[in-house]
């Protein structure tokens, strides 16, 4: 499936800082400016959306949202990278990536988060167990953290 505006059948997409980096991951739809899709969007390799999407989106992989992308919709995907606009919940299994550019609006849960500075987000944020989660974290002086029961950081 792939929705293009103003492309050649055979010109491929130019690199940008969204493309995902996932070794083997094909793209399998491409929603492009200027086009809208409602509905329900599932897929298994990698979808990005620089059009408009309302509804909801299931992925095995990766879904890559560039600057001019607008999602109104819960997304559930293993690999989310958001340069563009969400209102929803978001869940992100393995990794979400933030760019500056991003706009977040809904929850966030998600094994692990980038955030460039710059990047807006308007919703809790859960975060996928690792060690440190299992044990919380302990406030210290100065803005500084640490997992509790372990011993406090030194220096500066």
């Amino acid at each position: 499936m792939a929705f293009r505006k103003g492309r050649s059948e055979g010109e491929s997409m130019p690199e940008t800082t969204t493309r995902p980096t996932t070794s083997g991951s094909n793209l399998s739809a491409f929603i492009d400016q200027g086009s809208e899709f409602e509905g329900k969007l599932t897929f298994k390799d990698t979808v990005r959306i620089d059009g408009r999407f309302r509804g909801e989106i299931s992925s095995e992989n990766t879904l890559v949202v560039g600057e001019t992308g607008e999602i109104e919709a819960t997304v559930r995907s293993r690999h989310v990278a958001i340069s563009g606009a969400v209102v929803g919940n978001i869940f992100a299994s393995q990794q979400l990536v933030l760019h500056k550019t991003a706009r977040i609006e809904g929850d966030i849960e998600a094994g692990s988060l980038a955030v460039e500075e710059g990047a807006i987000v308007n919703g809790g944020i859960k975060m996928k167990g690792g060690e440190v989660a299992a044990r919380g974290l302990e406030a210290l002086p100065g803005g500084k953290h640490k997992a509790k029961g372990e011993p406090a950081p030194t220096g500066g």
